[in-house]
């Protein structure tokens, strides 16, 4: 059975300069060390920095006199403000790109425009953004019934950093249809675009993918329904324990793509798993595509 990894699955650089600072801060710190949420969207490195004396907490309010690490989805200005408030330290984790589009969003608000957010209004990352873009933001995946809001208006345009660019091209066409102005800042993750595009063509290849990544991690569920689209056969997991061998049977080609949280340690778990499904497999190839 051949094993074909994608070359850019797994953590992205915003992620890991997350983790990267998460781990520094409790090494230097030692305790009172917090994160509003998960600092990543993937369970088993949440549980890792715990046992490190990082502890996600929902609320600023649960926090005073500690030291909170921002995570990569980032916070709205408000939870800033409270954050400070309580006499906390500040690490900011937030994402580079994540930040741009807050940035991006504080501008348009700025020239007046009608703030259109493409993405999904419950995910973190979007409710920070929405902090910067001020009352009255649009938020939408399919851009369905856009038309009709923002007609004759100034509209600007920005995106969820994980978003595809399918999503994004509907609602601008729809935004097309109708609006005054249209304004186009792209906030998509470079990484993001990549990787989704090197996922579908491993995809149209295979038997058989495996999407690896967190249950609640936006760009991994984003990354199994591309998937979805060219294979039938397509696991979304977490770990190796979740493995079924009666998936593979029948199927001569692997392919293995991972979403931005996910860390190589879980991908290198479920590649030796695999290489344990069928012993009676003369041949395992692995390769990096």
């Amino acid at each position: 059975m051949e094993i074909i990894i994608a070359k850019n699955a797994g953590f992205c650089f915003g992620v890991k300069r997350a983790i990267k600072l998460a781990f520094d801060t409790a090494k230097d710190y030692g305790k009172d060390v917090y994160t509003l949420g998960p600092i990543i969207h993937n369970p088993q490195v949440v549980k890792k920095l715990a046992e490190e004396g990082v502890n996600a907490v929902e609320s600023s309010n649960d926090i005073s006199n500690g030291v909170v690490i921002l995570r990569s989805h980032g916070v709205t200005p408000k939870v800033i403000e409270d954050i400070n408030k309580n006499g906390n330290r500040i690490i900011d984790a937030t994402c580079p790109f994540v930040k741009k589009a807050q940035r991006y969003a504080t501008q348009l608000k700025d020239e007046g425009y009608q703030i259109i957010i493409v993405g999904d209004e419950k995910h973190p990352e979007v409710k920070s953004i929405i902090g910067y873009a001020g009352e009255g933001v649009i938020v939408t995946e399919t851009g369905e019934g856009i038309s009709e809001l923002v007609r004759n208006k100034k509209v600007g345009i920005i995106s969820q950093t994980t978003q595809s660019r399918a999503n994004l091209l509907k609602v601008i066409d729809e935004s097309l249809k109708s609006a005054m102005e249209v304004k186009i800042l792209n906030t998509i993750c470079d990484a993001t675009s990549i990787r989704q595009e090197e996922a579908q063509e491993i995809a149209r290849d295979v038997d058989l993918m495996l999407v690896v990544g967190g249950r609640n991690s936006a760009n991994t569920t984003r990354l199994a329904a591309i998937c979805k689209e060219e294979l039938n056969k397509v696991y979304h997991i977490e770990v190796a324990d979740e493995i079924n061998e009666e998936w593979f049977r029948g199927v001569n080609r692997v392919g293995i793509t991972a979403g931005a949280s996910t860390p190589d340690w879980i991908i290198e778990e479920i590649v030796h798993r695999l290489g344990t499904v069928n012993e009676k497999m003369e041949q395992n190839t692995i390769r990096r595509c």
